[in-house]
């Protein structure tokens, strides 16, 4: 466990391990906790500075380079595996086959975009040759390119200790598109923040990088967060996490004399729209499966499905029923820290004295840091009525909404804010439902699924994890895919620049 560990709780600033001048203990779901340095302005201040004097080299090595140091990153990750998911188990109290799952995604994460710099398709190169001769005036020659933006921070999330954290996607895509990262850890994990930053550091030692172009800030404090955004060296944000502290640092980002993008993803409730025929065929078993994308991982996900929306009536009644059964009996869940788990019995808690709602299944409260899961049933018009029914509760809590007709399921729709997905449960008679409906889900969510559940997000170029504001800050990326690189990257246009000052890939 955690106390057999050889964890220093020290920073990693631009290759040295260096102590804070203050500490907190880290609270794991077992074994022994252990002193964790503290960073605030003065650390961050220092790894920025290095992770700037590193862009002037790293920004300009060649592809193949940063592929291979993404290569030798995840190779690194690997050789560590076993500490991390000793270490990941005991902080986070994620299950060992998940942890070793997120793994295997993390550094297929480093590989995807390892491969992706191999090629050039996303430098988006553009040339338009030069008309000496056009009249009535010449043409000079023209050359764009994405070049990276400098140097990016990376907030760890609570609920991904390895994907979405230290190495994940936010910190692959960066390092990809040719960014120096400096990642602010989570206080929840600082066990394995800390064994990933010791991979990263061994791989910028393997592979003659600069020093610089990695850090990791340990911290509890709201402090070190917002120096990171507020530093004028830092060029954009990427955040995983909740609502209220993403849209705090947004706000940083966006007040700064020189505004930054802040690419948060804040979580969303991801309706499931039951449509009627779907409903009356195989409701049972949508509700089946629907109890258990609710409860995977104690509903810490951010594509947890806490919405079904689906007609009033028998049928819809059978669900309830069916989806109260599958949830009988269900166990507690270790929660990720006491903090989410206090939340969440506050959240069920407010559902529960809520007018208008009415109990289907679960509620009872879990002690210390377990969940239990808890689903409501409310009619549309009074959902409808009331905002804070659309508001993301983190963990296993589900909400059915029911609706009266075809008009009230597109009123539904029609009144969501962002969301990272909205899931169709249709079958072939649904499909003018479904149709009317898409005009509206479309402008809703960054990724639409039909007759499956959104928890399992895929790493695929073609996968958009990000939708409309509040689901993320940012509606026109994604943090999973290959297309998160583009993050980190602005266009450059070169207008009768000489080769030999143009870059690389521009040459020739």
């Amino acid at each position: 466990m955690l106390d057999a560990t050889p964890l220093t709780g020290r920073h990693l600033i631009a290759g040295d391990w260096v102590e804070g001048a203050s500490t907190f203990r880290s609270a794991p779901a077992a074994g022994e906790g252990f002193d964790v340095a503290a960073g605030g302005a003065a650390e961050v201040d220092r790894a920025v500075r290095a992770a700037e004097a590193a862009f002037e080299t790293y920004g300009w090595t060649a592809r193949e380079d940063r592929a291979r140091f993404l290569e030798t990153i995840a190779d690194e990750i690997e050789a560590r595996g076993p500490a991390l998911t000793e270490i990941g188990a005991a902080e986070s109290g994620l299950p060992t086959a998940r942890l070793e799952g997120e793994r295997g995604r993390t550094t297929g994460q480093l590989r995807m975009f390892a491969a992706l710099i191999r090629e050039t398709d996303h430098l988006d190169i553009r040339r338009d040759p030069a008309l000496p001769d056009r009249a009535p005036a010449p043409r000079p020659e023209l050359a764009m390119i994405q070049r990276p933006i400098g140097p990016v921070g990376v907030f760890g999330a609570s609920n991904f200790p390895l994907a979405f954290s230290t190495a994940g996607g936010d910190t692959a895509s960066a390092l990809a598109a040719g960014c120096p990262v400096v990642v602010k850890g989570h206080p929840g994990h600082p066990g394995c923040a800390e064994i990933v930053a010791q991979a990263v550091a061994a791989a910028v030692a393997a592979c003659g990088m600069p020093a610089g172009v990695f850090s990791l800030i340990q911290s509890n404090t709201n402090e070190a967060g917002a120096a990171l955004v507020q530093h004028p060296l830092i060029r954009a944000i990427g955040f995983t996490g909740s609502y209220r502290g993403g849209k705090a640092l947004f706000d940083l980002a966006c007040a700064r004399p020189e505004p930054i993008p802040f690419f948060g993803e804040l979580g969303a409730i991801n309706p499931v729209f039951v449509l009627p025929a779907a409903l009356g065929a195989r409701g049972a078993a949508i509700a089946e499966g629907w109890a258990g994308s609710l409860t995977m991982g104690v509903g810490q996900f951010c594509t947890n499905p806490g919405v079904v929306v689906l007609p009033a009536g028998p049928e819809g009644d059978a669900f309830a029923a069916a989806a109260a059964q599958a949830l009988s009996g269900a166990a507690p869940g270790t929660m990720l820290s006491d903090g989410i788990a206090a939340a969440y019995r506050k959240g069920v808690e407010d559902l529960a004295n809520h007018p208008g709602l009415a109990p289907v299944a679960g509620g009872e409260a879990a002690e210390g840091r377990a969940g239990l899961p808890a689903v409501f049933q409310v009619a549309a018009e009074d959902w409808l009525a009331a905002p804070d029914l659309a508001e993301e509760v983190f963990g296993p809590a589900g909400l059915l909404v029911r609706v009266t007709d075809a008009e009230q399921t597109r009123a539904v729709a029609r009144a969501l804010a962002g969301q990272l997905t909205v899931t169709l449960q249709m079958d072939d008679a649904d499909a003018p439902a479904a149709r009317a409906l898409m005009p509206i889900l479309e402008r809703k969510a960054g990724r639409i699924l039909a007759n499956g559940f959104p928890t399992g997000v895929e790493v695929a170029s073609a996968m958009v994890h990000g939708g409309p504001f509040p689901a993320s800050t940012n509606f026109g990326h994604t943090s999973v895919g290959t297309l998160a690189i583009r993050r980190f990257l602005r266009p450059v246009c070169f207008q009768n620049i000489p080769a030999a000052l143009l870059p690389g890939d521009l040459r020739g």
